[in-house]
Order: C-alpha cells, then structure tokens, then sequence
C-alpha cells in the first residue's frame, strides 16, 4: 500500500504491514468500533441490508481469488454456496453438530466439490473453462431438487440459528455481529493470501499461464488449489446464508446469483480486495434502489404493467454493468486509488 508524502518503510516487517502508518492504525479501529456499534444506532432494515451484504462479500471474496487473481472464470458460484448451505444445515439439523463445526464442514466440503469441477481448468481455460463450471450449477441445481431424502427437495431445508457455547444467534442484531466478525476475518484472510507465495503464483497464472509454468509453477496444483479457496469461501457463505434465513432452498443458489456475484466482481474491480467490498455495495444499492423505484413507476405509468418495472432490476444490472465495461473497466477501486494516490501526494500536486 502506497504511503503519505515523506513518510518511508525502514524495516522488512514495516514494508510488510498492512496499515503502514498510525493514522491509518487508527483509522482502521475507528471503523471497527463504528462498524460493531452499528446495531445500536440503525434500523432493522438497515441492519439486514449490511448483514446480507457482508454475506456476500464473503462469497465475492472466494470469486476474487479464483477470477481476480487467478484469472480462471466460473459461472457456478452460487450453487458452491449451495453446497456449503446444505452441508451446514444438514449437519445440523441430521446430525446434531455443533454450528462453528458444521460451519468448517461446510467450507471443506464445499472447497472438494469445487476441486471436482475445477479439475476441468487443467485442461481447458476461457470460453470453455466458463461452460464447463456452467455445467456444475446445472448439476449441482438438480441434486439439490431431487435429492430429496436428503435435502428436502423443492420444499427445502428448515436450519436452525447458529449458536456458540450456548449462546443462540436468534436476533437480527446477534447474527450480525456474527456475520460481521467472519467478513472481517475473511477479508483478513484474502488480505494476506494475495501477499503470500501462493497468491504471487495465482498472479503468474492468471497473467500468462505458459510463462508460469516455465518458470517453475505447477499449475496442475495452483489450478485446483485457487478453485478449492473459492469454494471455501462461498461454502462459508452460504453456511451463512441459510442459518440466517432459516430456510435453504434451490431458488437461492441460480445462475443468476452466479452472474450477478460476476458482476459485483467487474463492478468493483477485479484482483483487488476492497473492490469486492465496492462492488457488492454498489449492487446491492442498485438493488435496494429499484425495489423501492419499481412500485412507484407501475403506479405512474399503468399502461406498461408491472411486469414491466419488476424486471427493471435485471435492466439496470444490465446498463451498469455495460457502462463499467466501457468507461471505467478496472471498476470503482480504480477511482478509489486515483483519490488515494491524491492524498499521498498531497501538498504536492502531482
């Protein structure tokens, strides 16, 4: 991360911190503080808004390192979160383990169905690569509807809330408190991964796999490897989202989460970590947006329906993706280090 004007890493472990300087230091709790006092200040709504919001950037977290870094494209993200949902829920409630248990299993399993499908990324990349994890939203889709013994078939999965040592995340505010401390945790997580030997490996592929693997990368391992942490992540995160809707159903895990989880990624900025932040917020804004816009729209203009205005969603996702795609292609993070790059200047004007 860049520094201030006059002020110099002197020491390794300096050069290698995360927040280089006090103010930033500060900065960072300050947000933390803020960010765990939240329930106390803001609205149900409000509350769900962000909760849902961390549970997704949790999942878009696991697309970064997979697409973002490692440059391998996958269009089945949402139904890998199904599977940590369905693995946590049916541990728990089949089985009666422990939610901080089920919750691991969800993300390990989820990380080896995601190696079974990725295994196809040693062979083939691109267009194809895309199809191929297409296929696995098909299939995986399926097994959720008809594997009914086990999963509860179209009707679903009744989960209950998660709990620690006795203690139940029952409450709109508890289970954000929950879900805040895993995104922070993550976000830690995928902070350090993109600084270690692993992500500098990811990089390398993701930039020219051929030059990696002549210099000594071995991509029949970092291949697998960046499809199984994806998976882990959206296992994590659909762990997440099924004991806190209390329900987990096939609806929740289609292709278009799966394009949309996509889009968040380009909207934001992909290979960068607190892209994936911008970019889940900004759509989840736009979507927060139109459901709010819709009604009055179909009130104003009856002649059109309501069908009309209730796939004013997708339209929007449509044009805001096209308009990144076009005007500002390395997404918002970019404007954000373009305002950053300003202060670390400043006085100076250039």
């Amino acid at each position: 991360m860049l520094l201030p004007s006059g002020i110099f890493s002197t020491t390794y472990e300096q050069d290698m911190g995360i927040f280089k300087t006090k103010t930033r230091w500060g900065l960072f709790l300050l947000f933390l503080v803020l960010l765990y006092l939240f329930p106390l200040y803001a609205s149900n709504y409000l509350i769900s808004f962000v909760t849902v919001s961390a549970i997704t950037i949790v999942s878009v977290y696991g697309l970064n390192i997979l697409t973002g870094y490692c440059g391998q494209l996958s269009m089945g993200h949402a139904a890998f979160m199904g599977v940590g949902a369905y693995i946590s829920g049916i541990l728990m409630v089949r089985l009666q383990f422990p939610w901080i248990l089920a919750f691991l299993c969800a993300g390990v399993g989820s990380g080896i169905v995601g190696i079974i499908f990725g295994l196809a990324a040693l062979r083939i990349k691109g267009f194809y690569l895309a199809v191929s994890t297409l296929a696995a939203q098909f299939i995986l889709c399926w097994a959720f509807i008809n594997l009914r013994w086990l999963t509860g078939g179209s009707e679903g999965l009744k989960v209950p809330p998660p709990s620690i040592a006795g203690f139940v995340f029952d409450t709109e505010r508890s289970q954000f408190l929950l879900i805040i401390t895993v995104c922070v945790i993550i976000a830690y997580l995928c902070k350090n991964i993109s600084r270690t030997r692993v992500g500098r490996a990811f990089v390398a592929v993701r930039d020219n796999d051929l030059a990696a693997e002549v210099i000594g990368i071995n991509l029949r391992f970092y291949k697998p490897l960046a499809f199984f942490v994806c998976c882990v992540f959206a296992g994590f995160a659909g762990s997440l989202w099924g004991h806190y809707i209390g329900l987990v159903t096939s609806d929740q895990f289609t292709l278009d989460n799966s394009i949309i989880y996509l889009a968040m990624l380009i909207v934001g900025g992909m290979g960068s970590n607190v892209g994936v932040i911008f970019g889940v917020f900004f759509m989840q804004v736009l979507h927060e947006a139109s459901v709010i816009i819709s009604p009055i729209l179909s009130g104003i203009w009856i002649n059109l329906g309501a069908q009309f205005f209730s796939a004013l969603l997708i339209a929007l996702y449509a044009v805001g993706i096209i308009l990144f795609l076009i005007f500002e292609p390395r997404g918002l993070y970019h404007r954000w280090e373009i305002l950053w790059r300003s202060y670390r200047l400043y006085p100076y004007s250039y």
